[in-house]
């Protein structure tokens, strides 16, 4: 469980605000549960790191407020509109038996064991995380998916997830899809060998003479011209006399 070392902070203006993000740090809050809400400040530096982890905003963090720990939960993070630097960041306690809705990433592992995906089969995901409702002290950190014996034609439904009793998904009443294994998008058609190919154009070119001896024509031989062929006017006859 990461570990972040957080401070109560005491300011009423905007320009107080602005005061702790220029010294390094990013205001927050802690919410949830019987006690007050607690205004926090923790290092900019830090949060980022963890920002840049996957699945940030469905871990379990232990902030250290004043020295005292506490298990939160983060919900919201907000960024500046131009440098995408965060600039708050919201907390919510985590308190035994008491339910929240989180999404939970998906997680798929021994994708080399997949039958399918050795002969060309494309993992469609349609779901990269799923909503669930569950106590804050049994939040999963990913939904597993096992590839080994999965062939093209078969799909992963949530009914195929264990979960604990206690863990339950928002979506109720039907048994969604998460992933299907498809078949490849493009088809590959094998070559003609080449000889198949001399002897189409063969048949092809005997096919063409059978045609023309049907319909009564001889196939011209060389040095003999077809009928009508370079025919021209004869420029022997003279112009009949004119009638006296």
């Amino acid at each position: 469980m990461n570990t972040l070392d957080a401070n109560i902070r005491d300011n009423t203006t905007k320009g107080q605000l602005n005061a702790i993000r220029k010294n390094g740090d990013v205001p927050g809050i802690i919410y949830g549960g019987e006690d007050k809400n607690q205004k926090i400040s923790i290092s900019k530096k830090l949060l980022k790191i963890l920002i840049e982890k996957e699945n940030f905003l469905s871990n379990i963090l232990t902030l250290n407020v004043n020295g005292k720990p506490q298990n939160v939960l983060p919900r919201e993070v907000k960024y500046h509109i131009i440098s995408d630097e965060p600039t708050h960041v919201d907390f919510l306690r985590v308190l035994p038996g008491v339910k929240i809705k989180i999404e939970v990433p998906v997680n798929f592992i021994n994708q080399e064991k997949s039958p399918g995906l050795k002969r060309g089969g494309v993992l469609n995901i349609v779901r990269r995380k799923v909503e669930l409702k569950c106590p804050s002290e049994k939040i999963p950190e990913s939904l597993t998916l096992d590839l080994d014996g999965i062939d093209i034609g078969e799909s992963f439904k949530i009914s195929s997830v264990k979960l604990d009793p206690e863990v339950l998904p928002t979506i109720q009443g039907r048994d969604f899809v998460i992933a299907t294994l498809a078949a490849p998008t493009v088809m590959k058609e094998p070559e003609k060998p080449a000889e198949a190919e001399g002897a189409e154009g063969e048949e092809g070119a005997e096919g063409t003479e059978a045609a023309a001896a049907a319909d009564g024509e001889k196939p011209a031989a060389d040095g003999e011209k077809k009928e009508g062929e370079d025919k021209k006017p004869s420029d022997n006859k003279k112009p009949s006399e004119e009638k006296k």
